[in-house]
């Protein structure tokens, strides 16, 4: 898992070495489906099923949904729910994300009629289901390896190879081969056709030719529109396959934030240069914990700690779409074991009510939309602890507010029109009604709205 980290950070340093004039997509991508309508004002959830439930099967999870849709989260992103490779398996239960058969359900979690039924009934919640897919590698003992070993990248002596050396329960794929790109992308048509799923969160994306992703998406695209998650932070894939891509580095700008490691000004910085590379209706996916960073990384409250409040406000109130992961609304407090069984406690409601008024509210305020839909970022204060910024769009507002630091911070207000505005969120009792200067104890956020 570090390696993969790696990956992303070296990534990320050579795009800020390179600035760009802001993208536009691709001319001719498919009409309608970048990004879906529906996607406009909406949150996503990750579902771990292994660990949401005792039962832990697609079944048992399914009545969670109505609890799901009054949280405010309208796509629900299953971790992969493929069998799992036995050969070279790591734990008792293996990796979700070893795939053995990409065709199939893994018996474990329950059957194909089992996910139809998920997707029917989150559909006729007005809710939208993605799979987990994953490009990169399968199993070692996927039936590929044996109907097709030229599918496979080999080492010096001719052998199957993981793609990093911690993975190695996985092997790579070769995206040089057309009957490998070919199967692929049939396979995830498979899902469109057989469950109606509404789409795909692709696996370390940027470890799977950007070409290869196009030609997918193109051929989604016609069986229905289709919703792309990358798991990836590359520009490129937002001009024609993906709609939305991984914020790993704000996440990880948050993280070094709250253990003071840097201040809000690296995240201005970081702010003003996504602007640049990134297409304007391009998703950024924002969240504060997700199944990689909980499992092997700490929990919110070992990485956050007293921040994670403000954190998780930051997350949905800037531009972007924000991610809520299994049991984070009921507090998850430990993290979740990856190769083994470990059900999720959900004795715990306290962050219900704080998480659904976020959510909810970005559901009806167009100033908190996804995209263009969206209100554009204006930073009204930005120092080495505090910020605070506004979005509006079509009449709608939103004001926020952090001391995102532990030390009292002093924020020096300029005269702002507060009419029609009203608290949404708030841990400080500060008033801001007047122009001067504001006291904003640790950690503190405000954010007001015009939507009730």
């Amino acid at each position: 898992m570090s390696y993969r980290f790696f990956i992303f950070f070296a990534l990320l340093l050579t795009l800020a070495c390179h600035p760009q004039e802001q993208p536009t997509r691709k001319i001719g991508f498919p009409a309608g489906s970048n990004p879906p309508d529906w996607s406009r004002n909406t949150a996503i959830y990750e579902v771990n099923i292994r660990q949401y439930t005792p039962e832990g099967t697609l079944a048992a999870f399914t009545p969670h949904l109505p609890r799901l849709k009054a949280l405010g989260t309208d796509i629900i992103w299953l971790m992969p729910i493929f069998p799992i490779g036995e050969e070279n398996r790591k734990g008792s239960l293996g990796s979700p994300y070893a795939v053995k058969d990409y065709r199939a359900v893994n018996p474990d979690l329950g059957t194909m009629a089992d996910l139809q039924h998920l997707v029917k009934e989150a559909h006729k919640l007005g809710m939208y289901v993605i799979l987990d897919w994953v490009a990169n590698h399968t199993a070692w003992d996927n039936p590929l390896t044996q109907s097709h070993p030229e599918w496979y990248e080999k080492d010096s002596l001719g052998d199957f190879k993981p793609p990093v050396p911690d993975w190695h329960d996985v092997i790579k794929l070769d995206y040089n081969q057309p009957g490998l790109r070919q199967y692929m992308i049939e396979s995830m048509q498979y899902w469109l056709s057989e469950a109606d799923v509404d789409g795909f969160r692709c696996d370390v994306a940027m470890m799977v030719p950007t070409s290869f992703w196009e030609e997918a998406r193109t051929a989604l695209d016609k069986v229905k529109p289709v919703f792309m998650l990358a798991e990836a932070e590359v520009p490129e894939h937002l001009d024609y396959a993906f709609d939305m891509y991984y914020g790993w580095e704000l996440h990880h700008i948050m993280n070094e934030i709250a253990r003071g490691n840097q201040q809000v000004n690296h995240l201005v910085a970081y702010l003003h240069k996504s602007d640049t590379l990134f297409p304007a209706d391009a998703y950024r996916m924002n969240f504060i914990t997700n199944h990689d960073e909980n499992s092997w990384n700490g929990t919110i409250a070992e990485r956050l700690g007293p921040a994670a409040d403000a954190m998780a406000v930051l997350m949905a109130t800037l531009p972007g779409m924000p991610l809520i992961y299994s049991g984070q609304e009921a507090g998850l407090n430990k993290r979740l074991a990856f190769f083994e069984k470990d059900t999720i406690d959900w004795q715990d409601t306290s962050k219900v009510a704080f998480y659904r008024t976020l959510l909810q509210q970005k559901k009806i305020n167009r100033a908190m939309w996804n995209g263009t839909a969206g209100g554009e970022l204006n930073i009204i204060r930005s120092d080495s602890a505090v910020l605070a910024f506004s979005r509006t769009k079509e009449g709608d507002r939103l004001l926020a507010v952090f001391n995102l630091s532990p030390h009292p911070a002093t924020l020096d207000w300029p005269a702002t029109d507060m009419e029609g505005l009203h608290i949404l969120l708030d841990n400080t009792d500060i008033e801001l009604i007047d122009a001067g200067q504001y006291e904003l104890p640790p950690w503190s956020y405000r954010v007001l709205t015009n939507k009730p």
